[in-house]
């Protein structure tokens, strides 16, 4: 498969943007879903402890799955792009 495109990325930023606020007089600026003061980390909290996202829509219910959407997809082309983590 290969890289993901230069617009590719921009279009997944924009959406990200819509998705997700940084403000720093919320939650000392950590990313959270806009219209809510849940942090983006919950979502990869609990996908790394193996929960699927039906799940994570019930613990933070004002969360959308547009949003959600936007996070994954987002962190999946960033990462398509730059290749594996070095150690």
């Amino acid at each position: 498969m290969p890289p993901p495109t230069k617009q590719a990325l921009q279009a997944a930023n924009r959406r990200l943007a819509e998705c997700i606020d940084k403000d720093p007089t919320n939650r000392r600026g950590e990313p959270v879903f806009r219209g809510t003061l849940v942090p983006v980390k919950s979502l990869f909290d609990h996908l790394a402890a193996g929960d699927d996202l039906d799940s994570f829509f019930l613990d933070f219910p004002t969360v959308t799955r547009e949003q959600a959407a936007a996070v994954v997809e987002a962190a999946r082309l960033q990462l398509l792009a730059t290749g594996p983590l070095e150690e």
